[in-house]
């Protein structure tokens, strides 16, 4: 049996969220963990003992997704409200608003290049956005149902989404068409995701399965069926060696991708976990649940040479058969089930860093709109409320979203009468201090706005399957025209050779 060091450890858990965490990622920077809760909010823990965390309120719906750039300075999240909001994780709380769809949006990640967003939707298509001209480049529409998750490939050449249709989906991004189709599934394809070579893609199933393919063979060489529920999310190690799922059986496992079995079964949430993601070093690793609870993990099993932990696995039970992720050609795919041998890990101890850290609220307020040389710009309006802490300091609700149009600046406390005097007076009032006439006439614009960009949306789509009919139509009347030149020729060529006889 392995040591105790040797097997994954509970390190922290973070409670903050008050609905079930439902996605997680680390920064690249190693320091912040962000999680989306159905509790319509983001939260940026410090990994660093008894530092702060930020929760930012913009989303008016559940958070579907979260990722950080990959350098670390911008957080995106997918929200059922149909948009995407590119935030900063800081005390300034600023956040970029993408209408990005006309339903739910289920999924956001970025290139890994940073450049490019792509997001996954309720309305059946995968979009290409620009991140830094915050424009939409392209759109991607063969699924015939919902969108679960989009992924792009290492090398950014490829997107690997899958959904409600049973099928996962490989685009290429240079021809933004369709390479290849798997569909040989139960149930809905609830992620997928590429390993860290690219050269594998990864999906799982409501029916609790999970998949991997081979893109250099198009060959399914991996199949895992080891959790008793439908599979929520799953992570590769950055060593593609093993990978962690989370399960609607309340559990988290880790399977050997090299011995081709599961490994560890870990038992630390109360509820369905929704969402696993490693670290970008792979030493640590999360688990979000509808128990309200993120927890972070530490490896261990990845500290010691892989050879070493081959060794000690092999003195647990004999591994399955192949194929596996090295073999190239296999002939027939595997079925993978539990082991009685894997082990079963209960952490007892909740915390062993420190106790829930204080929340600073960092949110969408009332906008104090200004016209400066002919543009409209808008102000944060900072209110105060006690923590939630009873001897807890005073905590800042930001107003600083740059949504819907309005263009975020930077936050103006105390104007005339004295911050804090001010504040208490704001707080009072419950408003910003503007009439409540203007207050309804700006919410009023904000929801009329609302219904032009949800109308420009619709219009896109239809555009955009109106080029694809023109573009068939006028591929159909090139064939006509082709035919109909041919039997002309033909026909002349019949008449001259009636005409020498």
């Amino acid at each position: 049996m392995a040591s105790v060091l040797e097997d994954p450890t509970l390190e922290r858990h973070f409670k903050g969220h008050k609905d079930a965490v439902t996605c997680a990622d680390f920064n690249p920077n190693r320091k912040q963990l962000a999680s989306g809760s159905a509790d319509k909010t983001l939260m940026i823990w410090n990994l660093a003992p008894k530092a702060r965390a930020y929760r930012f309120v913009g989303h008016q719906d559940v958070i579907t997704g979260v990722q950080f750039s990959p350098s670390g300075n911008l957080v995106a999240t997918s929200s059922k409200d149909r948009t995407v909001r590119l935030w900063t994780p800081s005390m300034k709380g600023e956040s970029t608003v993408f209408k990005v769809h006309t339903a739910a949006v289920r999924s956001v990640s970025f290139s890994h290049d940073g450049q490019r967003l792509l997001t996954a939707s309720d309305d059946k298509s995968v979009k290409v956005w620009s991140v830094h001209r915050q424009c939409f480049i392209y759109s991607l529409n063969q699924h015939t149902n919902w969108v679960r998750c989009a992924r792009f490939s290492p090398d950014g050449r490829l997107i690997a989404s899958g959904g409600d249709d049973r099928s996962v989906r490989l685009w290429d991004t240079s021809t933004r068409q369709c390479i290849n189709c798997f569909t040989e599934y139960g149930g809905s394809v609830s992620f997928v995701d590429f390993n860290s070579s690219g050269t594998c893609i990864a999906s799982s199933g409501s029916d609790g399965s999970l998949k991997i393919w081979d893109l250099r063979t198009n060959k399914l060489i991996q199949h895992y069926q080891v959790h008793t529920g439908g599979i929520n999310s799953f992570s590769f190690h950055p060593s593609n060696n093993y990978l962690i799922s989370g399960s609607s059986d309340s559990t988290v496992k880790i399977v050997d991708l090299v011995e081709g079995r599961l490994i560890y079964t870990l038992h630390g949430h109360k509820g369905a976990v929704l969402t696993v993601k490693f670290s970008r070093t792979g030493d640590l690793f999360a688990s979000g649940a509808t128990d309200g609870q993120v927890l972070m993990w530490k490896t261990n099993f990845d500290s010691r040479s892989y050879q070493e932990v081959l060794q000690q696995h092999s003195r647990r039970s004999t591994p399955d058969p192949p194929p596996h992720l090295t073999d190239v050609y296999p002939r027939v795919p595997h079925l993978h089930t539990p082991q009685p041998t894997a082990i079963q890990i209960s952490p007892t101890v909740a915390d062993t860093q420190s106790t829930d850290p204080r929340v600073i609220e960092l949110g969408q307020g009332v906008y104090n709109t200004l016209l400066l040389n002919g543009r409209t710009h808008s102000t944060p309006t900072w209110t105060a409320a006690k923590s939630q802490h009873s001897n807890g300091p005073w905590v800042h609700h930001i107003s600083s979203s740059r949504a819907e149009g309005w263009t975020g600046g930077e936050s103006m406390v105390g104007g005339g009468r004295g911050g804090r005097q001010e504040e208490e007076e704001e707080e009072e009032k419950g408003c910003s201090g503007y009439p409540a006439a203007l207050d309804s006439t700006l919410r009023h614009i904000v929801q009329q706005l609302d219904i032009l960009t949800q109308t420009v949306s619709v219009l896109e789509e239809r555009l955009t399957l109106t080029e694809d009919k023109l573009k068939e139509c006028l591929n159909q009347s090139q064939i006509l025209r082709d035919v109909r030149a041919s039997r002309d020729r033909q026909r002349m060529e019949s008449e001259r050779v009636d005409g020498f006889t």
